[in-house]
Parts: C-alpha cells; structure tokens; sequence
C-alpha cells in the first residue's frame, strides 16, 4: 500500500514538474486566446524604459508594439513590466514576464539560457567620467593598469569587457542600475561608467558633473573591435511565439518607420546599417 501511495505521489510530482516546464513556454496563440503579453524593459534609455507619465518608450518597446501589432497583439494589451537588467534572463525562465524588449546584446552565454529574435540593433561602446576627464581616461584597457576604478551595471557585458582586457576585479564597481551612475562618478566612487555609448551619452546629457570620453576608443577583444547587437529575448520554449515574432520583425525592418524609431533615438545610420550585420545564429556561435 505504501509503495502503491509512493507511486502515486511520484507521478504526480513529475506531472506538476512537467506541467510548470510547459507553463513556462508560451506559445502565440496562448498570447492571443489570453488576451495579453508581459513583455519586460530595464529602464535604459534609450533601449527601453518607461518615462514619467508610465508610457513604455526606447528602440525595444517602440519597435515591439509595432511588430506585435502585427501579429495581432494591440499596444493597449501589452503589459510592461519594469525590472533591473540583471533580472531579465532569470525572470524569462521563471516565467515571470513572456518577452523581453530591452536590446539586450546578443551573446554565447545568453543564448544557452533564453532565445533571442535576429539583431534589432547594434550599437558601439563609451564611457561616462567626471567633467573635464580629470583622469584623461580614453578607454576600457586604462583600467588594467593602476588603480583606476570603473563602474558597470550588474549583468551588463561591460564585465566580460574588461575581463577579457585584464582588468583587476578590484578595480570593478559594480552598480545595480544606470541611474547610479552619475552619482558614482561625480562623487568619485568610481572614475568612470563603462556603458554603450547611446547610454553614456543620455547619462551625459542629464548632469554638468559628468561628460562622455570624446575621443573614445573601441575595446579590441580577441583582435577584434567591440560592438554589440541587440534583440529581443524569449524563453527558451516558446520557439512558436518567437518564430512568429522574428517573421514580421524581418519584414518590419525593411520599412523606414523601423528606421525612424531607432534614428529617432540616436542611432547612427552605420548603427542601423550594422543591425542587419550578423545574424542570430552567428552571434550565438561567437
């Protein structure tokens, strides 16, 4: 009897176990039938962010609702989600959230635990340092030498940057978001803020304590210059809703309304060109 009980419990757990696996991957038409989308942004401008009056904004949210409008999901049934950077992949695979639209880059490591779209943007490095440069910093390789201290946001790839360059961990502060930034810097907890150069340029623009390296140069890793391509992610079962997002992305990229949002946000026309670079499937193997 006992065994028989055993049996039963063991079953039922592996039932809950498979039904929470499955719950995790949502599929476009359950999308549909349901009514709604949660998709999730990290509050970086100009990727994506909510501004003061609580509307979703940035190249992810702006080129989502338009994509998504296509598949027949209405601006007014996305539900946004606002969460650190660090917490998008985990909160994908607990299924806190169905998509994210924050222009996370696309990397090897990511690509083992969520799936992403094909590149919507690409977008070179900068960093952020106090008015005047006092430290007369030029780049990400300054920091491997010397005590100089340099902030990143946790979960950003600014920290594979400059391992790869060999910068001490003593000389990393890591911060939890992009608004600490300036604060760091100007108070001189750290001597600058290593970030895309959209970013370090929108942090600039809000404080004269703080300006952006002006003649930045790009961190060479493996021989190569650095540049980043973002997409949207998905969990890493919902390949239905993913393939059906990528389709009318593809196609939303060949219009100039897609062209307008990011040029709109500051990226460059080299930046919009590069988007269409590498594919997915390249970058994941990278």
């Amino acid at each position: 009897m006992k065994r028989s009980m055993f049996k039963t419990a063991l079953a039922t757990a592996i039932l809950v176990s498979v039904g929470a696996s499955v719950a995790g991957a949502v599929t476009l038409k359950e999308v549909q039938d349901r009514g709604f989308i949660r998709v999730a942004v990290a509050n970086e401008i100009p990727y994506g962010f909510m501004d003061p009056s609580g509307a979703a904004k940035g190249a992810g949210p702006d080129v989502a609702t338009a994509v998504l409008g296509k598949l027949g999901i209405s601006a007014d049934n996305i539900q946004w989600v606002v969460t650190n950077f660090s917490s998008l992949i985990p909160g994908l695979q607990a299924n806190r959230f169905d998509m994210t639209a924050s222009e996370m880059a696309i990397r090897p490591e990511r690509c083992q635990k969520v799936i992403y779209s094909e590149p919507n943007t690409s977008y070179g490095e900068g960093l952020l340092v106090a008015k005047g440069n006092p430290k007369g910093l030029s780049g990400y390789s300054d920091f491997a030498k010397g005590g100089m201290k340099v902030a990143i946001m946790a979960g950003a790839d600014q920290l594979h940057m400059m391992q790869a360059l060999g910068v001490p961990e003593a000389n990393i502060v890591t911060i939890a978001a992009n608004s600490d930034a300036i604060s760091t810097v100007s108070t001189g907890r750290a001597d600058a803020y290593a970030a895309t150069g959209l970013t370090a340029s929108e942090l600039a623009g809000k404080s004269d304590k703080v300006q952006i390296v002006d003649k930045f140069k790009d961190p060479v890793v493996d021989g190569k210059e650095v540049r980043s391509w973002g997409g949207f992610n998905f969990n890493s079962s919902s390949t239905d809703l993913r393939d059906a997002f990528n389709k009318e992305l593809e196609a939303f990229k060949k219009t100039d309304e897609w062209k307008k949002i990011l040029s709109g946000y500051g990226f460059t026309p080299a930046d919009i060109e590069g988007s269409s670079a590498k594919t997915t499937k390249e970058l994941c193997a990278m």
